[in-house]
């Protein structure tokens, strides 16, 4: 991470189309490029984030993920902005729809396909130690070649070897917080995105287990 002056990041930024801001200012901001990039505000004084700035996790992330073979943005830089006490991921986005997109379309939200691509994936993430915390269907893309890849990858955690049962139950718990991608889960009892899962998983699961983090 490298320091970045005022003026630098303006020009950098100059009329760029903001795609997500809050009450504190811009958090994400799309280039006239097509680049992206997001800006991290340090929300307490005391903070991990002093030491490991979220910028450079999502660097990092970024990095072991595509180790590992899971598509995600390339990262192109990363700075550290003191005048507006922000920290800064630029990149290249990685192309693509989200799946929360493609199922918006009724056609594609019942076709089973997508539910066992999803069921495969995370099952894929486990296996290879990725514990994604912003697990929903708004951070996974679904690319041109029908591939499956993670965006906003600031909050991750990976492991050498698969994740435990535990960490598994507790990471489909996330996917529980969005009303609309449970709904989409729950289809048909939820066995396309269950059955899934289970044959691609590290682990032998039994259903009831799952339904119970599901509430299928």
């Amino acid at each position: 991470m490298r320091a970045l002056a005022f003026a630098d990041y303006q020009t950098l930024r100059k009329d760029a189309e903001v795609i997500e801001a809050d009450f504190f200012g811009d958090k994400v901001l799309r280039l006239e490029d097509g680049n992206f990039m997001k800006l991290f505000r340090r929300k307490r004084l005391i903070s991990s984030a002093v030491f490991f700035p979220y910028a450079q996790r999502f660097s990092d992330n970024a990095l072991e993920l595509k180790k590992r073979g899971v598509r995600c943005p390339d990262i192109l830089a990363t700075y550290r902005v003191a005048t507006i006490a922000r920290d800064v991921v630029h990149y290249q986005p990685l192309p693509g729809q989200t799946l929360r997109q493609v199922i918006a379309d009724p056609h594609q939200f019942n076709d089973p396909q997508w539910l066992q691509a999803f069921g495969a994936f995370v099952a894929n993430l486990h296996n290879l130690g990725i514990y994604f915390r912003s697990l929903h269907l708004g951070n996974v893309v679904v690319t041109p070649e029908n591939e499956l890849g993670l965006i906003d990858i600031a909050d991750m955690r990976t492991l050498r070897g698969p994740l435990r049962k535990n960490m598994c139950l507790r990471n489909f718990q996330h996917m529980r917080r969005y009303r609309n991608d449970h709904e989409w889960l729950l289809q048909d009892q939820g066995v396309h995105f269950f059955n899934s899962y289970s044959a691609h998983s590290a682990h032998e699961w039994d259903r009831s287990i799952l339904a119970e983090k599901l509430a299928l």
